[in-house]
């Protein structure tokens, strides 16, 4: 039994990545017969994968239907971002006694976001910011921390889909990225934890305004 739960959880991890990545996105239906077939997993381990997942909120089963990626609404974006807010501003307040790699990571995200922006690669960019703010929660040194921002990111890609242009919406925040990563650089905590709460509001608005405009097309 426990060998067949810890199978189940790798094929959850991989559909995570997957939700995360963008290869799901939103509304989605997960086929049991074609997932079972490129996972090499059975129906039974998929179906406790899909279990795991939808006790994250990731996905939703539908009677007669099946199992889709599930759509977010107005009022999961804002409480994704209440608790985001939280655990990335801990880990900027407890930068100044972050280890060097920690910090490091903070950097290398912003690294990688500006080269997949100059190759256009706007999907990658998404990707790459999510892996840096991940980096900022992670300053708190804290393992639980990590694993809430891990189910945090992929339900926050969901998010990003409700953006008409993953271009426009990443390409403003790449400069702040940098800005917020220098002040943590120079130790000017108080600015970067400022600037953070600003960033994720600013980028919060966004979202709820692309929604409320998607609802007005479809009443």
């Amino acid at each position: 039994m426990t060998m067949a739960l810890s199978t189940a959880q790798r094929v959850a991890d991989a559909l995570r990545d997957r939700i995360e990545g963008g290869g799901l996105p939103p509304g989605t239906r997960l086929s049991e017969e074609a997932l079972g077939r490129d996972l090499g997993v059975s129906r039974n381990t998929l179906r406790e994968a899909f279990r795991l997942l939808i006790h994250e909120s990731l996905v939703v089963h539908r009677l007669n239907r099946g199992v889709f990626v599930r759509v977010v609404d107005a009022a999961d974006v804002t409480d994704i971002y209440r608790v985001r807010a939280a655990l990335e501003r801990a880990g900027v307040r407890a930068a100044a006694g972050a280890g060097r790699p920690l910090r490091e990571a903070v950097t290398a995200a912003v690294d990688e976001a500006e080269r997949a922006a100059a190759g256009g690669d706007w999907q990658e960019v998404g990707s790459a910011d999510l892996r840096f703010h991940r980096a900022l929660a992670a300053l708190s040194g804290s393992p639980r921390i990590d694993a809430a921002m891990d189910r945090l990111m992929a339900e926050l890609r969901l998010a990003f889909h409700a953006m008409p242009s993953a271009h426009r919406f990443h390409e403003p925040f790449l400069a702040r990225n940098r800005a917020l990563a220098t002040l943590l650089e120079d130790g000017e905590y108080g600015r970067a934890e400022s600037e953070l709460t600003t960033y994720l509001d600013d980028a919060l608005e966004l979202i709820l305004g692309a929604l409320r405009e998607r609802e007005g097309e479809n009443a």
